[in-house]
């Protein structure tokens, strides 16, 4: 969804909407979120403070995600609140680089005053997420030798001891 950030006057703008599951396309191959098992609800409003507008948001819904340890999806509540600053920069003022000012930092930049929602929202979806995305804290993952799923059934490898990044110091001969 295009918004034309030209009409929205000092009157904050309401959106509301609920994105279908069919609406995620994975990226992808490895991606860790692999669509929604419910429709996503969203609520944004985007208002004009001086040269900037502010997008103030939230989302809820529930994700399907792909297990960081043993690679299975499982089903994960959203609710997340945000908000961001956006301001246009000039579309061509004659410099490469632009020097950022410590103000800036929590700025995103825009272009043609235009927003695309289905981008924002994509973006804080993954903000949302924890760095690293469990199924449960008892997860066993995978062996790392061949790969079984250690939370569905026990493999017959042999565990060797360590960290298998010191395997090649067995080999040295101490003198």
């Amino acid at each position: 969804m295009i918004i034309d950030l030209r009409t929205i006057l000092r009157a904050p703008r309401h959106f509301e909407f609920t994105l279908e599951p069919d609406w995620w396309q994975c990226r992808q191959k490895n991606d860790q979120i692999l669509g929604f098992s419910t429709p996503l609800t969203v609520r944004i409003d985007i208002s004009k403070a001086g040269n900037k507008y502010v997008l103030k948001g939230s989302l809820s819904g529930r994700l399907v995600i792909r297990c960081g340890r043993c690679l299975e999806p499982y089903d994960s509540d959203l609710e997340s609140d945000f908000s961001l600053f956006l301001t246009c920069t000039e579309s061509d003022t004659g410099k490469n680089e632009l020097e950022l000012l410590e103000e800036d930092m929590s700025v995103d930049f825009i272009k043609d005053d235009e927003i695309d929602l289905d981008e924002v929202i994509r973006a804080q979806i993954y903000f949302s997420m924890p760095m690293k995305c469990f199924c449960s804290e008892e997860c066993q993952g995978l062996c790392p030798m061949c790969g079984t799923n250690l939370n569905k059934e026990k493999c017959e490898c042999q565990q060797e001891s360590g960290h298998p990044g010191f395997s090649k110091l067995k080999n040295l001969i101490t003198l």
